[in-house]
This record gives structure tokens, C-alpha cells and sequence, in this order.
């Protein structure tokens, strides 16, 4: 069973950075492409930006120039870069495997964009 841990939110002014942090247990980390997602208050949960094994990269429209996903493979970690940070950001932010391969959801890490 793999478990997903998040870390890295916390409470920063608009224009501030952040950087998330997503530990996989397990030995197949390497083998799936990852995403981050997010799911604000009274909304979905969506998809922001995922990274293959191969290290390519996708971001949604809303993020792309501001957050930057990376991974790390010996150490069984992803990673999401957040800069330029609006308060339209503010969510929960999860990382897990892509459709149909999720893994349990991790609790996330909260992330707030507030002056």
C-alpha cells in the first residue's frame, strides 16, 4: 500500500513562494508520472501540474510560469515549486498518482495566500 505524505504549505502574502514536498513510500515511486492537485474550499478537486518519469512536464493554464514540478527519484519525492502566489491559489494541495493509478490520498498540505 503506498502512502503519499505532503508538506511544505503554510500562510504566505500574495506575490510570496512556497515549496511543497510529496514523499511516496514504496519502490515503484519511479515507474508511475505523478501530479499535484488541489481542491479549494466548496470546490473539486484539480489536477495542476503532473511530471512524467521521463521528467516531462504539464500545468494548467491558471499556473503555468508560477509553479514548477519537479521529481527525485532516489528519494521517492515530488516537488511543486510555487511562485507569484495569488490568493486564487489557496487550497489544499495533494499529490498522488495520475487517473486511473491513484494511490490512497495523502491529508495534503494547506496552502493560503493572504495579505
Amino acid at each position: 500500500q503506498v502512502q503519499l505524505v505532503e508538506s511544505g504549505g503554510g500562510l504566505v502574502q500574495p506575490g510570496g513562494s512556497l515549496r511543497l514536498s510529496c514523499t511516496a513510500s514504496g519502490s515503484t515511486f519511479r515507474v508511475y508520472p505523478m501530479g499535484w492537485y488541489r481542491q479549494a474550499p466548496g470546490k473539486q478537486r484539480e489536477l495542476v501540474a503532473t511530471i512524467a518519469g521521463t521528467h516531462a512536464t504539464y500545468y494548467i493554464d491558471s499556473v503555468k510560469g508560477r509553479f514548477a514540478v519537479s521529481r527525485d527519484n532516489a528519494k521517492n519525492t515530488v516537488y511543486l515549486q510555487m511562485n507569484s502566489l495569488k490568493p486564487e491559489d489557496t487550497a489544499v494541495y495533494f499529490c498522488n498518482r495520475l487517473a486511473p493509478n491513484y494511490a490512497s490520498w495523502g491529508q495534503g498540505t494547506q496552502v493560503t495566500v493572504s495579505s
